[in-house]
């Protein structure tokens, strides 16, 4: 009897495991297609290293977003307001006096600063809507028009220019003629699978998306939590921004515009429940 009562418990976790392998192997079958068919119409072109390079370079500012959107949407979350945080840190890291800073101190200083003020985003996100009681769509949507228009306010709607050399030099290299933020990116989703998959942090962010009630009974603070998984996704924005800036050498209050529904696309395509509670 009790033998059967086991069978029974583990079939609905062996279907779910099933069901995500087959997802998985599908989404990996799509890519082939496309892939050929990009082979069919476009031949060499397509398939050489310099157009393999160049989406890779601009996939990497917007797939780092997409990590750290994971993990809020896997914990239950939705955020409208990455690509206006994107733009605010860029424009902030990007200012004269950030800049003249960081010609006393070194690059390092444009870098967290604009990861700091994606994580200040973050944080004001995560405190509105697990101690605010406010929708998490509409406290990001808030958040959205706040960055946006105090980017443009710094910015005086005007396109910054990056002109710090070691800046430029550090994050505008070609190891091995591979840029730099290619190699940030594979860092960061090497990182985000780990934390989501090999970490409590990671088994608490799918304990919350999946019942919040059960979460809190099983000891977790989950507002806490809240908290922290928005302040990680804004974490993820300011690197973003500053791969941004190495790219195009400049900080604006226009970049990232709609990267919101690019990266809830990239996420739930990817794989992850767009109700929460699994994410991959």
């Amino acid at each position: 009897m009790t033998g059967s009562t086991q069978e029974t418990a583990a079939a609905p976790e062996t279907r779910t495991r099933s069901l995500g392998v087959a997802r998985n192997l599908g989404l990996v079958v799509a890519l082939v297609v496309l892939c050929a068919v990009g082979l069919v119409t476009a031949g060499e072109r397509f398939a050489s290293t310099n157009n393999i390079i160049t989406v890779l370079s601009l996939a990497s500012a917007i797939g780092v977003v997409a990590i750290g959107m994971t993990f809020v949407i896997t914990g239950g979350g939705i955020d409208l307001s990455v690509g206006a945080i994107v733009a605010l840190a860029s424009v902030w890291a990007s200012t004269t006096g950030t800049q003249a800073m960081a010609e006393n101190v070194g690059w390092i200083v444009i870098v967290t600063t604009a990861v700091g003020v994606g994580i200040a985003c973050g944080v004001i996100n995560g405190l509105l809507i697990a101690y605010g009681k406010i929708v998490p769509f509409i406290a990001t949507l808030a958040m959205l028009a706040s960055a946006r228009g105090l980017a443009e306010i710094i910015a005086d709607r005007k396109t910054q220019i990056v002109r710090d050399e070691a800046f430029r030099d550090a994050l505008g290299a070609r190891p091995l003629g591979v840029p730099v933020i290619v190699y940030v990116f594979a860092v960061i989703v090497v990182l985000g699978w780990f934390v989501l998959n090999r970490t409590t942090f990671g088994r608490r962010t799918f304990a919350v998306g999946g019942n919040v009630e059960a979460a809190r009974l099983a000891g977790i603070k989950v507002q806490r939590h809240t908290v922290y998984l928005y302040a990680l996704l804004g974490a993820t924005c300011g690197v973003s921004a500053v791969m941004l800036m190495s790219r195009t050498q400049t900080g604006s209050s226009t970049h990232g515009l709609m990267w919101e529904l690019d990266a809830i696309a990239a996420v739930v395509i990817g794989g992850t429940l767009l109700s929460g509670g699994r994410g991959t």
